[in-house]
Parts: structure tokens; sequence; C-alpha cells
């Protein structure tokens, strides 16, 4: 877990903590679309395109996000997160 950082307009920075996993992922072949270490206040996401290329994959959670972009959602304190990585896809 890294320290959140403070995003002027989008998250689009890996979390230093997630550069080396996304590195070989990337390397590996394995697309990845987004990724969040979640700051110990929500789960840890590691989005990919799913195999059928028509949604995409939650690795961490094991669980389909059904659109191909804009995965994460931010709270009141500005943390990012995925809300169907969420127990019964609630907010915490």
């Amino acid at each position: 877990m890294c320290k959140k950082k403070q995003f002027k307009y989008c998250p689009s920075e890996v979390d230093e903590c997630m550069k080396n996993i996304i590195k070989f992922l990337n390397e590996s072949g394995i697309k990845t679309l987004a990724c969040c270490c979640g700051h110990g206040k929500y789960p840890m996401t590691i989005i990919i395109r799913h195999f059928s290329g028509f949604v995409a994959w939650d690795i961490m959670s094991n669980r389909c996000i059904p659109r191909k972009r804009n995965f994460y959602k931010k709270d009141k304190e500005g943390y990012y997160f995925i809300q169907e990585t969420l127990e019964n896809g609630g907010t915490k």
C-alpha cells in the first residue's frame, strides 16, 4: 500500500507499490487497463481486458466489470474505488 496521491484531473499514474506487478503483467502480454492499491480503504484492483474483449475483469476480486473505461468512482475523501469489487456492490 502506498500513500494516496492528489490527482488534478485524472488518476492516470500507477501507484508506486504496484509498478512492478503492472510492468510484469504488461510485459507478459496481459493488457492492464487500470489499477489501484486501495490505499488501505478499498480493495486492491487490477483491471485487465477480458478474453472476450467485450468487458473488463478485475483479477484481484475475480469479478467482471461491465464496461471498457470509466472504471473508478471517487468518494468524498478523494479515494477511487470500483463499486463492483466491494462486497454486495455497496459502498464502504
